[in-house]
């Protein structure tokens, strides 16, 4: 009887150091460890991707954001602010009362077919937005010319980048809103394209986060 409980209590003692050690290990010197070695090689993505302006941090690289009026009184779907570009749509993100401008990071996509009903009209009443709103005095926007990311979330609904043919539609629009010359602004667009990831990975892109900012600050210099 007294071998039986000093065995029971000798396993218990080197399970507990066990659980010590390995809590000491993984739970403590492996974090620290890690997160050391992130904050030394990559500090900008071990904190986020942010993004400052003003010396402020107004978003992260990874996450897009709505550019949008604010709501009037009775109003319950917001109209973009055409003086800025404007990112993908988020369809896939899910609703509730504090989502309203990705304050509530919630990731995923509209996972309806192709052929579904609810689709295909959000689809084509974005796409006659998308026309709409960025056809200006002298420059008129085709259906045909609108690019599939204009008018269709990304698979995480998050996505901060859009396709060059879609920021392109949209110079003569941020120009004229904001009384700069085309050119200016698409020289803006240009400088802010980034080619596909080591040459071959991915398409070109552009992060309207970044893009805006060099907006506001053109715009502050005019």
């Amino acid at each position: 009887m007294n071998n039986s409980v000093s065995n029971t209590a000798r396993l218990l003692w080197a399970g507990l150091r066990a659980l010590l050690v390995l809590t000491l290990v993984t739970g403590v010197i492996y974090p620290l460890a890690v997160t050391g070695i992130a904050q030394g090689l990559f500090p900008g993505k071990a904190n986020g991707s942010e993004i400052k302006a003003d010396g402020k941090v107004v978003g992260s690289s990874l996450i897009g954001q709505f550019y949008n009026l604010p709501l009037k009184k009775g109003q319950q779907t917001p109209e973009p602010d055409l003086k800025w570009f404007q990112g993908r749509p988020a369809n896939g993100l899910g609703r509730n009362s504090v989502n309203t401008r990705y304050t509530l990071l919630l990731s995923g996509a509209t996972n309806l077919s192709a052929d579904n009903k609810d689709l295909v009209q959000q689809v084509k009443a974005a796409k006659a937005a998308v026309v709409k709103d960025n056809s200006v005095p002298g420059y008129t926007v085709s259906s045909s010319q609108v690019p599939a990311d204009a008018v269709t979330s990304s698979g995480s609904g998050l996505d901060p980048d859009i396709s060059p043919d879609y920021a392109e539609i949209q110079v003569h629009r941020v120009a004229e809103k904001n009384g700069l010359s085309v050119a200016e602004v698409d020289k803006l667009v240009k400088d802010h394209t980034e080619g596909r990831t080591l040459g071959f990975m991915g398409e070109p892109r552009v992060n309207v986060l970044e893009l805006n900012i060099a907006l506001k600050d053109l715009v502050a210099k005019g």
